[in-house]
């Protein structure tokens, strides 16, 4: 299998301390891979520097999505990343409150569009009417069509989260990095987030890094998972080799299994 995004040797630094230690990661493409770590552990640190909000100190970071060779995204700003095919869902839900639910997702897919009203991947020139067909489309992966009048703002915490990821589907993306998806949410919107992720990787071939303290999440949807502790990866492999690896069961929870 093929990586997708390479990540060697990156560390970052805050008034000396050190938050990121010579960080080596591969993500293989269609992958699942989940970056779990105790608290101050420098997960998000790690992702904002995959995205651009920070640029590491050292190292390098590759991403394969459009050249076979790689291209770097390091000091690249965020929207740069973005175009190249690469979303972010946030901790909290980050979406228009003010908005309906349609208004949401029409930004997304007319940001997709170049100067050429043409969707950049799907070709072809698309009218307002495609493209309000084209948000409608995308709010029904995440079943949240008939919804679509609603201000975003009355959602609950669940349904917000499936209209940020509608509005990162919207954009055709070829990685997907998702920051503790599940944050903050009851049970049964945990367990209906895990079943609309699966959905989305059963639908389209987009790779997915995932952040998350929930192993319940973890074990569900991981096909790998790399374990951050104290800034640098302590150990690496399937979901179930590291809920017995003693190194993991020490960095969280002091040796106690997972």
């Amino acid at each position: 299998m093929s990586s997708i995004l390479t990540v060697e040797g990156v560390n970052k630094n805050f008034s000396g301390l050190k938050a990121l230690d010579d960080v080596n990661l591969v993500v293989e493409e269609g992958s699942v891979h989940a970056i779990i770590g105790p608290n101050g552990a420098g997960k998000s640190t790690f992702l904002n520097c995959l995205v651009g909000r920070l640029v590491p100190d050292t190292g390098t970071v590759l991403y394969y999505g459009n050249k076979p060779e790689g291209e770097t995204l390091f000091g690249l700003p965020p929207h740069a990343i973005n175009q190249k095919g690469i979303s972010r869902v946030f901790q909290t839900p980050e979406v228009f409150e003010d908005l309906t639910l349609f208004e949401n997702a029409m930004i997304p897919v007319m940001a997709h569009l170049d100067g050429s009203y043409r969707f950049n991947s799907w070709g072809g020139v698309l009218s307002r009417g495609e493209i309000a067909d084209a948000a409608e489309h995308i709010l029904s992966d995440v079943g949240l069509l008939e919804k679509r009048n609603m201000h975003s703002g009355s959602l609950s915490r669940g349904d917000k989260r499936r209209l940020e990821l509608a509005m990162c589907l919207a954009q055709d993306p070829k990685l997907l990095l998702l920051d503790e998806p599940t944050a903050g949410m009851a049970r049964a919107d945990t367990n209906n987030t895990i079943d609309l992720l699966k959905k989305i990787g059963e639908e389209r071939k987009i790779t997915k890094v995932i952040i998350e303290h929930d192993m319940h999440v973890v074990f569900s949807l991981a096909t790998k998972v790399s374990v951050l502790a104290r800034g640098h990866i302590i150990a690496e492999g399937a979901p179930q080799e590291m809920k017995g690896d003693a190194r993991v069961q020490e960095a969280y929870l002091g040796g106690a299994h997972l």
